[in-house]
């Protein structure tokens, strides 16, 4: 039986000693997933870099579906991709200059998408077997963890095996909410291999190196940017003279700052390691570092930004190099906010405020603690007052600032997050007040236009109130506009879809979901509403092979695997049906759909009893659930219990119940003889149906009540 493997011990020759034992398939490759070399995506890159241009040829396809996914992982491969521009960001000034950031789960969709594609490669090669090792996966980048733990999930072991090495220890989780977890995937997916416990030599056994040997190993060390753990050499690095230690850092970024031109992703791993450790650390090195750090927040990589931020708040003085010091804290807090770790993010900019006396830090500290408590704090910790009370502070902050347009501009800003706020309480009106008003001062006082990324933002945003608050047709205007601007924005078309399927434009909502997955790598919520979509339209093949994809991305989709199974019943398959149930209760035991499902299902397979209980707990988590009382309902009328059946009926005809339970109401009451009450149900049926059995039994029973039967 095919297997991914997972090997640990504690030096790199040990475990390559333990994968030689090992019957494995054929060699796709060998990565290092060390976040020295290449920073987030090493062991992604180095792979795609091996394998990424025959891909591409051998499948051209594949280059428009996964263009997101190759160049923003593996800029190598940039020129073989159709290129990604944002419209804004093409006339933007500066670097941080941008219209929006990556939702939190972006780089989780990534994962997936390259998992896409190398099936999709593997595919091509045929039905041989592969293997890909990935070593140093104790020392991966968050990004590497994320796509390995998606890899091993869903990567069958018969198609390519794969091998993961590690130290003795298991990886630890990374810091902040994880959808996808290594340690976890670990556990679950492979075969774990551990080497024997050797006590380690005794240092006297160990002769020292001649110092010609001792430089050699210690310059091997440092050209190996600091991945290789074979001891000696790491013994001879750390004795080395500070000042020598540097110098062959230095001669080493040398090499790298050349070898980037062409090989980009250096600048996010070994490059800013050497400079951060040669002797210009202080300024190339922080330059470095705050690279990085920009250009991970850019691309929504937020728990890598906090660490390059962090390794450059280590090397500046805020007194000394006060811009650097905010501009790292600053993208450290923001990022630490975005990837959930919103506590940190707190206490950082606590610790900024003590340092600074500068209004301006204070004013930004002051916008930003207000999004905390608005809304990245957990729910149980968010407070609109306290957050209200940080922006009137920003907002009073802004108004004294010496710079005209700085003032309105931040001003603007200030109030565009105090409209989150009053969305917060139910404040919609006040919320669209403040909207408008920053919209007419951007353009009065500064003269923005139409497409200004600041206007756009803002418009964006009174869209998303104007939803909210079911001014349906203001939101697709607004959107309207947005979309003519920055048109290649996945969330734009996902939201008006949303929209579009609450006015009952079901067709047009189904083709923006649609347009949203050819704009960003696939993500559930997308797949989810396409399948709701098409079972709102009839296509139930359509919603399946939706709601399949779904759970392929998300496992745990409850909601997704309640819809599965009631199209599984629907289809006439009630195991799968039933497979699909409790694979949702096991994840939220509690869920009355998904019980009352499971009560009909075991109540169609004549299973009374259990089907009783089933609607009874789905009741008991939520008695107004019209379906389950139907269910309930049909049960009575099958036992011959009608005024059971009836009554469980009219408690759900009360609670909104469908044309369907009215119906079986009606069958009730012309078993039971009372036939005027029958007639009534079906013609309430047919005043919304063309239901024949339904025209049927109401002729028969308005027959019956003129007989006086």
């Amino acid at each position: 039986m095919s297997s991914h493997y997972w090997i640990q011990a504690p030096l790199r020759a040990d475990r390559d000693q333990l994968r030689a034992g090992l019957a494995l398939p054929p060699l796709l490759a060998a990565v290092s997933a060390h976040h020295h070399l290449r920073g987030p995506y090493t062991a992604v890159g180095t792979l795609l870099r091996l394998i990424g241009p025959e891909a591409l040829r051998r499948n051209p396809d594949l280059a428009q579906r996964h263009r997101i996914e190759l160049q923003e992982t593996t800029p190598e491969l940039a020129g073989l991709v159709p290129a990604i521009l944002r419209p804004l960001e093409a006339s933007a000034k500066g670097p941080v200059a941008v219209s929006r950031y990556p939702a939190r789960l972006h780089s989780l969709r990534v994962s997936h998408g390259l998992v896409d594609f190398l099936e999709s490669y593997l595919g091509d090669l045929g039905d041989t077997p592969r293997t890909l090792v990935v070593n140093d996966v104790e020392h991966a980048d968050a990004t590497d963890q994320e796509f390995l733990a998606v890899l091993l999930r869903r990567m069958p072991a018969r198609l390519l095996t794969v091998v993961v090495t590690t130290g003795p220890d298991t990886p630890p989780e990374r810091p902040g909410p994880t959808s996808e977890s290594l340690p976890q995937a670990l556990l679950a997916h492979t075969q774990r291999i551990t080497a024997p416990d050797l006590p380690p030599a005794p240092a006297e056994d160990r002769p020292a190196e001649p110092q010609a040997a001792a430089d050699e190993l210690a310059l091997a060390y440092v050209e190996s940017d600091g991945v290789t753990d074979d001891p000696a050499t790491v013994a001879a690095y750390e004795a080395l003279d500070p000042a020598r230690r540097a110098a062959l850092h230095d001669a080493r970024a040398a090499a790298l700052a050349t070898a980037a031109e062409s090989e980009p992703s250096l600048r996010l791993g070994s490059l800013p390691y050497h400079l951060e450790r040669g002797s210009t650390r202080n300024t190339a090195g922080v330059e470095a570092l705050r690279w990085a750090q920009t250009r991970c927040k850019y691309l929504g990589l937020y728990g890598t930004a906090v660490e390059y931020g962090r390794r450059g708040l280590l090397l500046v003085d805020a007194e000394q190099q006060p811009d650097f010091w905010w501009e790292f804290t600053r993208d450290t807090a923001v990022s630490l906010a975005a990837a959930g770790r919103a506590d940190e993010s707190a206490v950082l900019q606590d610790a900024a405020r003590r340092t600074s006396i500068d209004p301006a830090v204070h004013m930004k500290l002051a916008y930003e603690t207000g999004m905390l408590y608005a809304r990245h704090f957990a729910p149980e910790k968010r407070d609109p007052d306290q957050a209200r009370a940080w922006i009137n502070q920003a907002i009073a902050i802004a108004s004294v600032l010496e710079d005209p347009q700085e003032r309105t501009f931040f001003s603007v800003f200030n109030r565009n997050g105090l409209a989150l706020v009053a969305t917060r309480t139910g404040g919609m009106d006040e919320a669209l007040r403040l909207l408008d008003e920053g919209i007419e001062r951007l353009d009065k006082e500064l003269g923005l236009g139409e497409r200004s990324w600041h206007r756009v933002g803002l418009r964006y945003n009174r869209a998303q109130v104007n939803a909210m608050s079911g001014r349906l047709e203001d939101a697709l205007a607004d959107y309207a506009v947005v979309m003519d601007i920055d048109d290649d924005f996945s969330d734009h078309y996902f939201n008006r879809g949303n929209i579009l399927r609450r006015m009952g434009r079901t067709e047009e909502a189904l083709a923006d979901y649609e347009h949203a997955l050819t704009l960003e790598p696939p993500f559930p919520e997308a797949h989810y509403n396409c399948g709701d979509a098409r079972l709102e339209l009839g296509d139930i093949e359509g919603a399946l092979a939706e709601f399949d994809r779904t759970l392929v991305l998300d496992p745990g989709n409850v909601d997704a695997l309640l819809n599965r199974a009631g199209v599984h019943a629907e289809l006439g398959d009630p195991q799968s049906a039933l497979r699909d149930v409790a694979a949702g209760l096991e994840l939220d035991p509690g869920n009355a759909p998904l019980l009352s499902l499971k009560g009909r299902l075991l109540a169609e397979q004549g299973e009374a009893g259990p089907a009783l209980d089933a609607l009874g707990a789905a009741l008991e988590s939520d008695p107004d659930l019209a379906e389950a009382w139907a269910v309930k309902a049909e049960i009575a009328f099958g036992a011959g219990d009608l005024e059971t059946a009836v009554a469980d009926f009219d408690r759900a005809i009360a609670l909104g119940g469908s044309t369907a339970i009215r119906y079986n109401r009606g069958l009730v009451h012309e078993a039971a003889g009372r036939f005027a009450e029958a007639a009534s149900d079906f013609a309430a049926v047919l005043a919304e149906t063309d239901d024949e059995d339904a025209a049927v039994h109401h002729a028969s029973c308005l027959r019956a009540e003129r007989a006086g039967v």
